[in-house]
């Protein structure tokens, strides 16, 4: 398990709805990390239920990015953040209203650590399916 002292709370100003590059991000406005962009990144309309206008899921990903000036510790930081996105993400499951449904799971993929950000910078992906059945 990692260090938890490497872990800083993050606030609502680092949590953006928003699917964007971090080059273009780091450009446009001021960054700070850790960030998390929340984007739907797909929309699949299987009509599983006859006679509804949609019913099927949608692919949502987190995006957690985490950037420190020094490489040590930088992974163990990130690995921290998306192991509170995935407890959260486990404590919500179930009916979340309006026809969305959360039935657990996601996938991780974690990228390589890349020169940005504060000097070193890690992003990981975390996608999940919600369910959605609408008139």
């Amino acid at each position: 398990m990692p260090d938890s002292s490497l872990a800083k709370p993050v606030i609502v100003g680092q949590v953006r709805a928003q699917n964007v590059a971090p080059e273009l991000a780091e450009r446009s406005q001021t960054m700070t990390y850790p960030s998390l962009n929340v984007y739907c990144e797909k929309i699949a309309n299987t009509l599983k239920e006859k006679f509804r206008s949609f019913s099927g899921s949608v692919q949502m990903t987190i995006e957690v990015r985490h950037s420190q000036d020094r490489l040590e510790g930088l992974q163990e930081a990130l690995e921290l953040y998306v192991d509170s996105v995935t407890q959260v993400l486990d404590a919500q499951r179930g009916d979340w209203g309006s026809g969305m449904f959360y039935a657990g799971g996601y996938e991780v993929t974690l990228a390589a650590v890349k020169h940005g950000g504060k000097n070193f910078a890690q992003a990981a992906k975390i996608t999940f399916q919600i369910g959605v059945s609408r008139n």
